[in-house]
């Protein structure tokens, strides 16, 4: 099942919730993954250019960009970022396919 890398941000609105109601967010989100036949890895706020960073799988990118637009809508979260993991072993692989492609390079 394919693995994403989720960043976003609160929006005023959002954070304006959490304070007022401070709670453990990722129950909610594991849920809405779990609805489209995925599962959640990892939950945390951070520091920075982003709020939240979640690594969650999918199965299909429609499954991502459902939830995606999911969290959008609501208005609570912006600046939504989308990351495709691939497993180490499939870099390798992509590696050695790169390999063998023999792209030339521009004027060379």
């Amino acid at each position: 099942m394919p693995t994403y890398l989720i960043q976003a941000s609160y929006t005023a609105q959002g954070v304006s919730g959490l304070t007022q109601s401070p709670e453990d967010r990722s129950g909610v989100i594991r849920s809405l993954l779990e609805g489209l036949g995925g599962t959640l890895e990892a939950f945390y706020y951070a520091f920075g250019d982003y709020d939240v960073v979640e690594i969650v799988e999918l199965p299909d990118s429609v499954s991502m960009a459902a939830f995606s637009m999911a969290l959008g809508a609501s208005g609570a979260v912006t600046n939504v970022k989308t990351t495709v993991l691939i497993p180490v072993s499939e870099g390798v692989e992509a590696a050695r396919k790169a390999g063998s492609i023999g792209y030339r390079p521009p004027g060379s």
